[in-house]
């Protein structure tokens, strides 16, 4: 009798390892120690991915609806024509960086259901990437464009660079170096408690 029980309880017990992921050394296993099918990946990703768009979509719709209104001010006659034409790639660059940045949402939408969620999240992210190049894009041609018209600087341009630097240092610069960094592969896989199997006899 006890000889049965004894055989049973490791195959639940590997059962349950497998349900979590098994062990690290074994295929399939996932090295960050969540255990998570693609699936529950994906939704956790998109769940991030909606976050972040929130924040990027603020930005870019307060900067396009400011840019929108200037083209009816009276100000706006007396712009010399080169000002005028930063303006409108301005517009334009905010404009493709608002259809980029709500792009995953249709996205999404449209897919829903088809059970290609982990495709749909790839996409989405290059998608959200695309958004941000293109906002970078906008807040560099809008600063200069406003920098241009209220001061008339032979430094304005130099000063932008310098704010362009700053924006692809924090942007790009200092999460490729934490990535780097703090992932370079030496890290030890998770481990997971091993099952004690008893001996017959």
């Amino acid at each position: 009798m006890d000889e049965r029980n004894d055989g049973a309880t490791p195959k639940k017990d590997e059962r349950a390892e497998t349900r979590r992921g098994g062990n690290a050394g074994e295929p399939g296993a996932r090295a960050d120690g969540r255990g998570e099918s693609e699936e529950e990946r994906a939704d956790r990703r998109w769940q991030e991915l909606l976050q972040e768009i929130r924040v990027a979509q603020t930005g870019v719709q307060i900067l396009l609806g400011f840019l929108l209104t200037v083209v009816f001010t009276p100000l706006f006659r007396d712009l010399e024509q080169t000002d005028k034409t930063i303006y409108l790639v301005t517009v334009v660059l905010g404009s493709l960086a608002t259809g980029a940045l709500i792009g995953p949402v249709s996205f999404h939408r449209i897919v829903s259901g088809r059970r290609i969620k982990p495709q749909a999240v790839v996409w989405a992210s290059r998608l959200t990437f695309t958004g941000i190049l293109l906002l970078l894009a906008t807040l560099t041609a809008a600063l200069f464009l406003i920098l241009r018209v209220a001061t008339h600087d032979p430094y304005v341009p130099w000063l932008v660079s310098g704010v362009l630097v700053w924006y692809l240092v924090c942007w790009f610069a200092l999460p490729l170096w934490v990535r780097t960094h703090y992932t370079s592969g030496d890290r030890p896989p998770a481990r997971t408690p091993a099952v004690h199997r008893p001996e017959a006899g």
